[in-house]
C-alpha cells in the first residue's frame, strides 16, 4: 500500500474544506460530512475557525482506500494565513489544488500555484462548485491554461483525453502516434515530473466527481523511495491541551521510535542539544493515536523536543527550509494598562514558535512589543489567540509598511574588539546581490592566517542576527556578506569577542556603504492583475502611473481591458475598493506579494523614521581598541586608521572630506530631578531599603565634629576595573575571587554609610556558563552580576543610557569604551585612580572623627 502525504490548497471559500470533508466521507473516515455553515466539519476544530467559517490552522487526518493510506494536510485559505500553508508544502508528495467553478482563478490561487511550483510539488486541480449557475467549464479550463499551465488536462471527460495527455511531453506524444496508447504509468509518471496536471470537475457538497478524484490519486501516484539512515523535516510546532510543547514532522529517512535520541542544534545557538523522544502521536482531527514507530513517508508529532523550530532539518535532513512569503505589514501590541512589556516577551515568543512568521519584534527604543504580519484578519485572530493563551487583552496599533534595506555597491566592514583581556578583528566583504536573494553568507578567509573554528564561529554569529540597515534600522536584504579575514589573540580570545567584532564589521560596512550614498531603501510590492470596462481603461492607466505603478502588460477584449503589472503596497493595497466605485461594480482587481523594490519615496519614509544608526547601541558600529592596558572606543569612521590587518582595494574611494565632525563636548549642567532618579532606581534595583534608627538617647553627647558634606549623587562604579586597580585587592583576586568583590563591596558600604552617596557595582559574568541577571542589596551597596555573555560595559552603557544626562550621576571605570559612553550620556566620568584617592581621602575624614572621638569621650550630660 503506497503511503501518501497530500496538501489541500485553495483561495479562501473556495470549497477546499467542504472537498476535505468529502473525501473523509467517501473513504469511511467519518459517518457524515460536516458543512462549514453548520460549524460541524472534522478538521476546523479550532473555535476561532468555527466561528469565522475558515481554516486557520493547519491540520491532518488519515484515510485509506484499498490501495492507498493518505495523510490529508489541511490549510488556510485566506491570504493572511498563507504562511501557515507555505510551511506545509516542504513535506507534501502531492498537493490538490482546490479552485472555485465560480470564481475561476484568482490573485491568491496564483500565489500557491507558485508555491507550489517553488516547492515542486506534483499537482492535481479539483475545480468544485460545478452546482453553481455560473459554472462554464470551457471558460474555467481557458482561465487555467492561461493562469496556471497549458499542462492542465480535464480528466473528467473521455474525449480525446489519452491525445491531450500526451500533447505535454514531445517523448509520449512519439510513442502516442506509434502505437495509439496512454498508459497509467506514463500519467504517474508526467504528474510526478510536475508535466502535467491532472484537473478534475464536482462538488464537494453535492459529492460529484469524489469517486473520480479518489481513483486518480490511486492510479496516477508513486510512492517516494527513502533512504535508510534517519532523515526528518519539521514543518510546524504547536502545544496540546496541557501546554505540552509538539514537534510536527514528516520522516523523510530510515524511522523513528519512540526513546530514540535525537541531536540537533536550536535556531539561537550552535551548541549540540541532545533530546528524547518521549511519545510518537499520528493525529486525525482533533484525535491522536500514539505510536511505538513512525516509518519514512509518513507525518507525526512528537514530544519530547524542546528546541527544534519549523523548517529545520533532524539527522541526515540538512539545512533549514526558508519562507518564501513574508508579512508586509508592523504593528505595535498595545499591552492593558500596567502590564509590563518586558515581562510579557517571552510569552509572546512562544506564540511566535506555533507561528514562525507571526515574527515578534522587540523595539528597544520605544521599550514596545511589535507584530509583522500579513494583514488585519491575522491581527483579529491573534488577540483572540492572545487572550486564550495568555490571559490579557491586547489591541493592534495602526498598521506600518514593512520596509527593507539592501546596497548598491561593494564595501568593507571591520570590526574589532579588545577591551582588556579580550582580542578580536573581522574583516567582512558586503556586496550586492539579485533582488529576492535575502542575505547570503561566505568565508575565502585563508585558514593558515585565520583558523577553522573562528571562521566557523564568525559564520555561526553572521547568520543567526537579523542585520539591520543604516538608513531607517529595516532589516538588510539582497546583500552577499562574504568574511575575507580575521585575527584572533592566543591567550585573550574567547568565543563572546568575535560576536562583538563580527556585529560591529557589518555596522561598520555599512555605515561606510552609507556615507558613499550606496544604501538603498526598499518596499513591499504588489503584482496585480486589473480587469476594467474597455472605457474605464484610460482611468485605470492614469490611477497605476498615479500610484507609482507600471504596467507591462495591455490585452483587450471584447468590452474588457487586463492590466498586469507591479506597484508598491503602500500605494495600491486599497485600490480594489475604488475599482468597485469607478466600474460601477464591473471591474476586478486583485494582487499578490511580488517581492520588495527601491522605495519611490524614500526621502520622506527615511524621515519619517529619524533613525540615528550611531545611538543604536545594541547595533553599533564602532569598534574597542586597547591602550596602555584599558579599552577605548574608535568611531566607525576611523577604524581603518587603527585597524590591524590590511584593508580590501575597495576603499580606495574612501573620502575623508566626509568624515563626520566630533560630537560636541556638553558644557551645560543639566540635571534630572531626584525623585526622578530614584525612580530609575526602583525601577532597576526595586524598592530602596534604608534602615530605621530609634530615637537617640538623651543622655548620649559627641563631640562637635562635623562630617564633610557630601551632594547626594549616584556612583555606577565598574567592579573588576576598580578591583584590579587596587593592589591589595588585585592579589587576594589571584587566590580567591569571591573574596576580594566581598572585600570591594564592604569598601563600598562603608564608603556610602558616611557620604550618603548611591552605589551601583557591577560585575560581569562574561564566561559564566548557564549566567543569569542577579541584583542584590550588600549593606547598601546595589551589587549587579550580568548575565552569561553579557559585558559589564554593555549593562552600564544602558543603565547611563536610561538616566541620560545628569552631573549628579558618576561612572567610575578607567575604561576608555564605558568613559566614551557617560561622555556621550552626559554624565561624569571618574578613573578607577581618581575614585580610589577619593576613598581614601574619606577613610582619612573618618580617621579624624575617631582620633576626636578618642580625644573627647562620651560623658553623662549634666542634669
Amino acid at each position: 500500500m503506497k503511503n501518501l502525504v497530500i496538501g489541500i490548497l485553495a483561495h479562501v471559500d473556495a470549497g477546499k474544506t467542504t472537498l476535505s470533508e468529502a473525501l473523509l466521507y467517501t473513504t469511511g473516515k467519518i459517518k457524515k460530512a460536516g458543512r462549514v455553515d453548520h460549524r460541524n466539519t472534522y478538521l476546523d476544530t479550532h473555535e476561532l475557525e468555527r466561528d469565522r467559517g475558515i481554516t486557520i490552522f493547519s491540520k491532518q487526518a488519515i484515510f485509506e482506500t484499498p490501495n492507498i493510506k493518505v495523510t490529508l494536510l489541511d490549510t488556510p485559505g485566506h491570504v493572511d494565513f498563507s504562511a501557515e500553508a507555505e510551511r506545509t508544502l516542504s513535506v507534501l508528495d502531492y498537493a490538490i489544488l482546490v479552485i472555485s467553478g465560480s470564481e475561476g482563478v484568482q490573485a491568491h490561487t496564483e500565489t500557491l500555484w507558485n508555491l507550489l511550483e517553488r516547492y515542486n510539488v506534483p499537482t492535481f486541480i479539483f475545480i468544485t462548485k460545478m452546482d453553481s449557475s455560473s459554472f462554464d467549464r470551457e471558460f474555467l479550463m481557458r482561465d487555467l491554461y492561461s493562469h496556471i499551465s497549458s499542462s492542465c488536462v480535464d480528466f473528467s471527460t473521455e474525449e480525446n483525453l489519452p491525445e491531450r495527455i500526451a500533447m505535454v511531453d514531445e517523448e509520449l506524444l512519439d510513442r502516442y502516434m506509434e502505437s495509439g496508447v496512454v498508459n497509467d504509468e506514463d500519467v504517474a509518471r508526467l504528474t510526478a515530473e510536475r508535466k502535467l496536471f491532472p484537473c478534475f470537475f464536482g462538488s464537494g457538497l453535492k459529492m460529484d466527481g469524489i469517486d473520480s478524484l479518489i481513483r486518480a490519486l490511486e492510479k496516477y501516484t508513486t510512492a517516494k523511495e527513502y533512504p535508510d539512515e534517519f532523515a526528518a523535516r519539521v514543518y510546524k510546532i504547536g502545544h496540546d491541551t496541557t501546554g505540552g510543547r509538539i514537534t510536527y514532522l514528516k520522516i523523510t529517512g530510515g524511522k523513528l521510535t519512540q526513546r530514540q535520541t535525537l541531536k540537533y542544534t536550536s535556531a539561537e545557538s550552535d551548541e549540540p542539544i541532545e533530546e528524547k523522544i518521549t511519545g510518537i502521536r499520528l493525529y486525525s482531527g482533533a484525535k491522536f493515536d500514539t505510536a511505538d514507530s513512525c516509518a519514512a513517508g509518513q507525518v507525526c508529532a512528537v514530544t519530547g523536543l524542546s528546541a527544534t523550530y519549523a523548517g529545520q532539518g533532524l539527522g541526515a535532513e540538512t539545512g533549514t527550509s526558508q519562507p518564501y512569503l513574508e508579512p508586509v505589514l508592523n504593528y505595535r501590541i498595545v499591552l492593558p494598562a500596567g502590564a509590563d512589556p518586558r515581562v510579557l516577551m517571552p510569552k509572546f515568543k512562544l506564540l511566535e514558535e506555533e507561528e514562525p512568521l507571526l515574527h515578534i519584534v522587540w523595539n528597544e527604543r520605544f521599550g514596545e512589543i511589535h507584530a509583522q504580519l500579513m494583514g488585519q484578519v491575522q491581527c483579529e485572530i491573534l488577540v483572540s489567540l492572545i487572550k486564550d493563551r495568555l490571559g490579557i487583552d491586547v489591541a493592534f496599533g495602526d498598521g506600518r509598511i514593512m520596509y527593507k534595506e539592501t546596497v548598491s555597491a561593494a564595501g568593507e566592514g571591520v570590526g574589532h574588539f579588545e577591551p582588556l583581556r579580550h582580542y578580536s578583528e573581522v574583516h567582512l566583504l558586503i556586496e550586492p546581490i539579485p533582488a529576492g536573494s535575502g542575505v547570503v553568507f561566505d568565508t575565502v578567509a585563508d585558514e593558515n592566517h585565520f583558523e577553522r573554528n573562528w571562521q566557523r564561529l564568525v559564520m555561526f554569529f553572521l547568520e543567526n542576527k537579523q542585520h539591520l540597515g543604516t538608513l531607517t534600522g529595516s532589516p538588510l536584504t539582497d546583500a552577499k556578506i562574504t568574511l575575507t579575514s580575521g585575527r584572533a589573540h592566543l591567550k585573550h580570545t574567547v568565543g563572546g569577542d568575535f560576536r562583538e567584532a563580527t556585529y560591529r564589521a557589518v555596522r561598520q560596512g555599512l555605515m561606510m556603504l552609507k556615507q558613499r550614498g550606496k544604501c538603498v531603501l526598499l518596499e513591499p510590492y504588489y503584482a496585480f492583475t486589473l480587469e476594467v470596462p474597455g472605457e474605464c481603461v484610460g482611468r485605470a492607466i492614469s490611477d497605476i502611473i498615479a500610484r507609482h505603478g507600471t504596467y507591462d502588460e495591455h490585452e483587450s477584449t471584447p468590452g474588457i481591458s487586463l492590466l498586469k503589472g507591479r506597484a508598491p503596497v503602500a500605494t495600491i493595497s486599497d485600490y480594489a475598493k475604488d475599482v468597485a466605485s469607478y466600474t460601477h461594480g464591473r471591474g476586478r482587481f486583485s494582487c499578490r506579494v511580488d517581492g520588495y523594490s527601491q522605495c519611490h519615496n524614500a526621502d520622506e519614509v527615511i524621515a519619517s523614521f529619524a533613525y540615528e544608526p550611531e545611538a543604536d547601541l545594541d547595533n553599533t558600529p564602532d569598534s574597542v581598541f586597547c591602550s596602555h592596558g584599558a579599552g577605548f572606543v574608535v568611531p566607525w569612521w576611523q577604524v581603518p586608521e587603527y585597524m590591524h590587518l590590511e584593508a580590501l582595494d575597495i576603499h580606495e574611494n574612501y573620502d575623508p572630506t566626509l568624515i563626520p565632525p566630533a560630537p560636541e563636548v556638553i558644557r551645560q549642567n543639566i540635571n534630572i530631578d531626584e525623585k526622578e532618579l530614584e525612580a530609575i532606581m526602583e525601577r532597576e534595583f526595586g524598592p530602596i531599603k534604608r534602615r530605621v534608627y530609634g530615637k537617640p538617647k538623651e543622655q548620649a553627647h559627641l563631640p562637635d565634629v562635623k562630617a564633610p558634606k557630601y551632594k547626594k549623587s549616584l556612583y555606577v562604579i565598574d567592579g573588576y576595573n576598580v578591583l584590579f586597580a587596587r593592589d591589595e585587592l588585585e592579589a587576594v583576586a589571584q587566590v580567591d575571587l569571591e573574596t576580594a568583590r566581598r572585600d570591594l563591596c564592604d569598601i563600598l558600604a562603608n564608603y556610602h554609610g558616611f557620604t550618603k552617596r548611591d552605589i551601583v557595582v557591577v560585575f560581569d559574568a562574561y564566561n559564566v556558563k548557564g549566567a543569569v541577571e542577579r541584583k542584590f542589596d550588600y549593606n547598601g551597596v546595589n551589587v549587579v552580576y550580568t548575565k552569561e555573555d553579557e559585558l559589564g560595559d554593555t549593562y552600564i552603557e544602558k543603565f547611563v543610557d536610561k538616566i541620560g544626562r545628569d552631573y549628579n550621576v558618576r561612572v567610575v571605570t578607567s575604561d576608555g569604551l564605558i568613559q566614551l559612553q557617560a561622555f556621550r550620556t552626559g554624565v561624569l566620568r571618574m578613573s578607577a585612580r581618581e575614585f580610589w584617592a577619593e576613598i581614601t581621602a574619606v577613610d582619612d575624614e573618618i580617621n579624624e572623627i575617631l582620633k576626636e572621638l578618642k580625644r573627647n569621650p562620651k560623658r553623662p550630660q549634666k542634669p
